[in-house]
Formats: structure tokens, sequence, C-alpha cells
């Protein structure tokens, strides 16, 4: 299923839902398996009743004066069928409903995983990836726990007092008072129970997030705490995140301690006892109906028993589903447009009057310049004069406050996001690779690529010689996000990887900044071969390559304030000038 496909089918089930409904929503994809669970569960709880209506029949017949055996066989017979009936039901139910919980795990999770790669930088860029996976794990999971065991649990339960009391009822509706008094009370009890647990659960597995947030950042910039000999304060941290969360599952066992429906049923057992020794006397229950009776009341203890484990699980899988909504629901303020403008992008790029900022604070403001299909633009300024976040509002990794962006005369937010940014490469400094083999990394954008086009894009990167020195060549794993590899290996794969996709418009942030200068005068060779017929945005330091550029752009506190040639620049820009001075 497509991306596109799986948002449609999946949009109105969590849009502004709560996540009971969403849970429901994605139970009822399947309605005959949960009325399978529903029906196997009746039965069952029923099948077990009647087996104490038989034995309450047995102790009737055995004291009723010249009883015969085969009546006491036939009663025998009908437990034994009905245990049997009992066990397939079991296994039906027990498997149905296992099997729900995995279908709502796994759509769950793809719907979480769909969702978040939809969502826009802005969104990614406040996040927290430990809090990320903490929800698309342990709490997709939680659901999961929340059918299997929970609700299959919740359900029996619940019918396990409806079958012995309906039973009841069919004996005599006198025996009803004792049982409808521990209804009451178990009512009351489960109702204060669940209010106190809810918030809770919650907290519980906020929690839990927090500190699987601060483990991610821990071991993600272990360098930096070595570097800092911040260890200590590191698990510090992460102590008091861990005791926190043990706080939470001690406050749970405090609310269960307190919660005593097994005290209530004791109690309204010895007194349904009495009321129904009570009736015997009185000669309006046979031993046999007391005896029923009594069996049926000890069913009532299952649910008792069991509504503290499976309210707990159902609570958590509520409080995961909240969780989990909280980012589907999350908006996004970039539009993928669909349904928008699909074409061959020939190159052009157009700034009109083009203003962005980070969370109000002005970061480019009031940018113009127009770039023609197959020029090269390098773009210079000082650290955080906004080169870096120019180049990211041209394939929409932001989008721009104010102005339009256009290419080939379109704007970039009626462009299809898929169509604009799959004909868009960008190469920078700080590389991400993934942990795969090092032939994976490189047909990334190009998944069918040929092992033969992988190498060519490699040997003009430079990186052909390196990889074929290890043991493994191509098939080399990397480790994760290519720590096992030097900085210029790293960018050498980058620029194998964009030369593979063969893009219209090539941006390069800094991309040979690791690289050594005789390797550079190689790959410098390979752009300019790459960069012909294709547009491509320049950011660096290297004179070498900013002077062959046909266009430089001069940005100064998030201003354009020159641009032109390197001849034209150098004689009427004291900006360049002085740009230039210190790159010399």
């Amino acid at each position: 299923m497509s991306k596109k496909e799986f948002r449609v089918e999946n949009e109105y089930e969590y849009n502004r839902s709560g996540p009971v409904r969403w849970i429901f929503s994605h139970v009822m994809r399947y309605p005959w398996l949960p009325l399978l669970v529903t029906g196997a569960a009746i039965i069952n709880n029923f099948a077990a009743s009647y087996v104490q209506v038989f034995i309450g029949r047995s102790f009737d017949l055995i004291n009723t004066p010249g009883w015969a055996t085969t009546a006491l066989l036939g009663l025998a017979l009908a437990v034994f069928g009905t245990v049997a009936v009992q066990s397939i039901l079991g296994i039906t139910r027990n498997y149905t409903n296992e099997y729900i919980a995995q279908l709502i795990e796994r759509n769950s999770r793809d719907e979480l995983y769909v969702s978040l790669l939809g969502k826009s930088q802005t969104f990614h860029g406040r996040q927290r990836i430990g809090d990320i996976m903490a929800r698309a794990t342990n709490d997709v999971r939680a659901l999961n726990i929340m059918f299997s065991p929970g609700i299959m649990l919740l359900i029996d339960g619940l019918m396990g007092i409806i079958a012995p009391i309906v039973l009841m009822a069919s004996l005599r509706l006198e025996l009803l008072l004792v049982p409808g008094i521990f209804l009451v009370l178990f009512t009351i009890t489960v109702w204060d129970y669940a209010r106190q647990l809810n918030p809770v659960s919650l907290s519980m597995r906020e929690q839990f997030g927090r500190m699987n947030a601060g483990l991610a950042e821990s071991i993600g910039g272990i360098e930096v705490v070595k570097g800092n000999a911040q260890e200590r304060q590191e698990i510090q941290n992460f102590v008091t995140n861990a005791a926190r969360f043990r706080d939470y599952f001690v406050e749970q066992g405090v609310i269960q301690a307190r919660y005593l429906p097994l005290l209530v049923f004791s109690l309204c057992l010895g007194g349904g006892f009495f009321h129904a020794m009570w009736l015997w006397r009185a000669g309006t229950l046979t031993l046999g109906e007391v005896v029923t009776f009594m069996g049926l009341f000890g069913i009532l203890r299952f649910p008792t028993f069991i509504s503290i484990f499976s309210f707990n699980l159902v609570q958590l899988g509520i409080a995961s589903a909240r969780r989990i909504l909280e980012l589907l629901n999350d908006e996004t303020d970039l539009d993928e447009n669909e349904a928008g403008h699909q074409a061959p992008i020939r190159g052009q790029v157009t700034f009109d009057h083009v203003s962005f900022g980070y969370n109000g604070e002005p970061v480019l403001e009031d940018i113009s310049f127009s770039v023609e299909p197959g020029q090269t633009v390098a773009i210079v300024g000082q650290t955080g004069s906004g080169k870096t976040t120019l180049t990211r509002l041209i394939n929409r990794i932001f989008d721009a406050g104010n102005g339009r962006i256009l290419i080939d005369g379109c704007d970039v937010r009626d462009w299809s996001l898929e169509s604009l940014r799959s004909q868009i490469s960008t190469i920078e400094q700080d590389i991400f690779l993934f942990s795969r083999t090092l032939a994976e990394n490189i047909a990334f954008g190009v998944p069918d690529a040929t092992q033969a086009a992988i190498e060519q894009a490699a040997r003009e990167a430079q990186a052909h010689d390196f990889i074929l020195s290890f043991n493994e060549g191509y098939d080399t794993e990397v480790g994760e996000r290519g720590v096992t590899l030097s900085g210029g290996q790293r960018q050498r794969i980058a620029i194998a990887r964009a030369f593979l996709t063969n893009p219209r418009i090539l941006i390069l942030d800094d991309s040979t900044s690791a690289i050594d200068s005789a390797t550079e005068d190689q790959i410098q060779q390979a752009m300019r071969r790459i960069s012909r017929q294709r547009t491509t945005f320049l950011i660096t330091h290297r004179l070498s390559q900013i002077r062959w550029a046909d266009k430089i752009l001069v940005l100064s506190n998030g201003r354009l304030t020159d641009h032109g040639t390197h001849e034209e620049l150098l004689a009427r820009s004291p900006a360049y000038q002085r740009i230039f001075a210190r790159y010399d």
C-alpha cells in the first residue's frame, strides 16, 4: 500500500478523535473477529455456569429415593460435554483475540510511521527521538497487551457476571438479593478504581517517554558526554528519571492495594450462603438448588479477582493510545500537495521577496534573485547569515513565511512534494548514513540501481578505491550514522548517492569540507561534469569552488546584499571583498 493510499484510508479514523474511538475504529476494520471473540466468550461463560446447574441437579437426584444410575450418568456426560465445548471455545477465543491484538499493533505502528514521515521538518525539530521511539514501540505494544489479555479478560469478566446472575434468576428471583448488593458495591469500586488509575497510567507512559528520550540522547551524544567528562551527571539524570518512573509504579500499586473487591466478594459470598440456607430451611429451595446457587456465586470470584489486572491493562492501553494520537493529530505546517504539479524540472529557480524565520525570529528577509537552468550558484556569507536555510526552502524542508519560491515558474507549494524532492538532491556537511551496506547507502535514492551504476557513481565520487579496501567491499555494513567511516569517506558516499540519483537541482552544503585537497580536486572535476545541464547551489568556503560559479549570492544577517560573478563582486562589493579576503 502506498503512502498516499494509507493516509487516505486512515485519515478519518484518528483525525480529532479520542483514544477510545480511535481504538474502536481499528477494531472495526475486522468486524467479524471481535464478534467471534464476544460470541465465544458468551457461550463459554454460560457453559461454565451450566456445569454448576448440572452438579446441583445431581445432588437433587441422589437425594431422591430410587434414583436411576442412568440419569446420573447422563448428568455426568452433560458436564463432560459442556467442559469440552468450553475448551474448544476457549482456544478459539484466545487465538482470535491474539490475532486481533497483533493486527492492531501492526496497523497502529504502520499508521504512526506513515504519519511521522509525512510531518514537516519543523515538527521533527521540536521532538525528542527517544520519546518518539517509546511511542512507536512501547506504547504500540501496550495496545497489543490491552487486547490480549486485557480486553479478553474484561469480556470474560463481564460475561462471568452476567451468565451466573441470569441462571440464579432462573432458579429463584429472590436469590438475586445478595448478588445485586454485590454488583452495586463492585460497580462503585471499579468506577472509583478506574478514576484514580487513569491519570497515573498516563503519567507513567509519559515518564517512560522522557526516560527513553534521555537515554537516547546520552547514547547518541556519547562522544560529547565522554569528551566533557559528564558521565556522572548523565547517570544521575537517568537515575532521576528512572526513579520517577518507579514512583508512578508504586503509586499504581498503592491504588491497587486500596482496591478491595475480593473483601466485598467474600462478605457477599457469606451473606449469599446464609440467605440460600434460609430459603432452603423455609422449603423454598432444594438442596441441589443451594449447591447450584453457591457454585454460580463462586463463579463471580473470577471477574472480581481479574478486574484489577484487566482494568490496569486497559487503562495503560488507553493512555498509550492518547500518546500515539498526540503525534498523529499534531498539525504539520507542510502540505504535501499530492495532487499538485508534476513534471520534469528544467532548473529555473526564482526567489520572489522571500522571508523566513524560526519561532518568530527572522532568519531571511526579502530575498529576491533568479537562477537559470544549468547555472551554478555559490552562496557565501558569515556563519548564521542564513545560507543553509535558504537552500532548505528550495526543496520545502521548510516553507517560506512570506514571498514565493518558483521552480520553472511554478510555486514550490503548488508542486507535488514527492515529485519536487525526487528531482532535488542535497549533500550536507553533516552526512547521515543508514546502518546498511555501502551499496544500499549509495543507491538509497534509486533502490533498483544496478551494481554497475552504483560502482560508476562511487568512482566519480572518488569512493570506489576505499570501498574495495574493505573485506566485504560494497557489501560492507556501515555502523549507525556511518560512525565506522571517516568524515571524508562519509561525504564521498553521499556525493556518490547524489551522482546516482542524477538530480535536476543539486544542493552542496560544504560537502567537501572533510576531504583532502588532492581528492577534492578529483571530486570537483566530477562535480563540474554533473553540474552541467542542472542547477547547482553551492555553499562552501573553498575559493576553487566559488570562482567557477556562474553566480554568487552574498548574504549578511539574513539579507541578500549583492549578487553577481566573482569578478563583478570583487570589484564592487565590500562585503564580498571581506569574505574573499578571509577565505583567501
